[in-house]
């Protein structure tokens, strides 16, 4: 369906809200929950079948139809995509399936980047790293590739927050009035957001930004930036890692 039929289609549904038209823009959209699906399932490999996260991700998008405002001048597709991942999330979360032995190498690596922050102003290097844990380089590559998945559940839920917070702000969009504390608390968000992706290296920094801001999948970053798929997941990995450090003690959705 071309733009002026799906725009006809919300024009509708904003006047009827019948289950007819509900489900005619269900199926319209339900190609968006298959690709949001895809790009998540490259990072949970087998734990949870693909299929299942596109039944989790169709609740998203079933949830997106019934809040979405068109008057706030954002494409559907950009809310739809947030709302469909951040119902994939949930979803794992409440499963709870991460083992006890990742989780505690995840507060290990947390808190070494942490301790090294303090001590030298910046984040440590790999080697810096792999020597406070006592591990070598290849081991601590081998933990943050397997501690990425508890990383991406939780920026990513983060990363949907400062997304929301664009879309409200958004040129020409009708004014939104929150409360005054709202308001303040999403500028804030937004300023950390900024502030850590600045410290990471350019290459992390383009990952961060080409995945969640511009939705590439590895296989198109890569061919991007050059170089293989395993180093953009490596680069994706160690950004995560790093943000979560400096968001991690301040922000809440981090806490679990």
């Amino acid at each position: 369906m071309n733009e002026e039929g799906k725009n006809k289609l919300w024009v509708e549904y904003t006047k009827t809200k019948t289950p007819a038209v509900r489900e005619k823009l269900i199926i319209e959209y339900a190609g968006l929950v298959k690709v949001v699906a895809g790009r998540l399932s490259m990072y949970l490999g087998y734990t949870v079948e693909y299929d299942d996260l596109v039944g989790y991700g169709t609740f998203g998008l079933i949830d997106a139809i019934d809040k979405f405002d068109n008057l706030k001048g954002v494409k559907f597709e950009t809310y739809a995509s947030l709302r469909i991942r951040g119902a994939i999330l949930d979803q794992i979360r409440k499963m709870d399936w991460i083992p006890r032995t990742l989780r505690q190498k995840q507060k290990k690596l947390e808190a070494a980047y942490h301790k090294l922050e303090l001590e030298k102003g910046s984040l440590g290097t790999d080697e810096e790293i792999a020597k406070e844990l006592d591990i070598s380089v290849e081991e601590l590559i081998n933990w943050q590739s397997q501690t990425k998945v508890i990383n991406l559940v939780s920026l990513d839920e983060f990363m949907e927050q400062g997304a929301e917070v664009r879309m409200e702000v958004s040129p020409g969009a009708h004014a939104h009035y929150d409360q005054p504390e709202t308001i303040m608390e999403k500028e804030e968000l937004k300023r950390q957001l900024a502030e850590v992706i600045s410290t990471l290296t350019d290459n992390e920094k383009k990952v961060i930004l080409f995945y969640y801001y511009e939705e590439l999948t590895l296989k198109e970053i890569s061919k991007v930036l050059e170089v293989s798929e395993s180093r953009v997941s490596q680069l994706h990995t160690k950004a995560l890692m790093k943000m979560k450090s400096r968001l991690g003690g301040s922000i809440a959705v981090f806490n679990g």
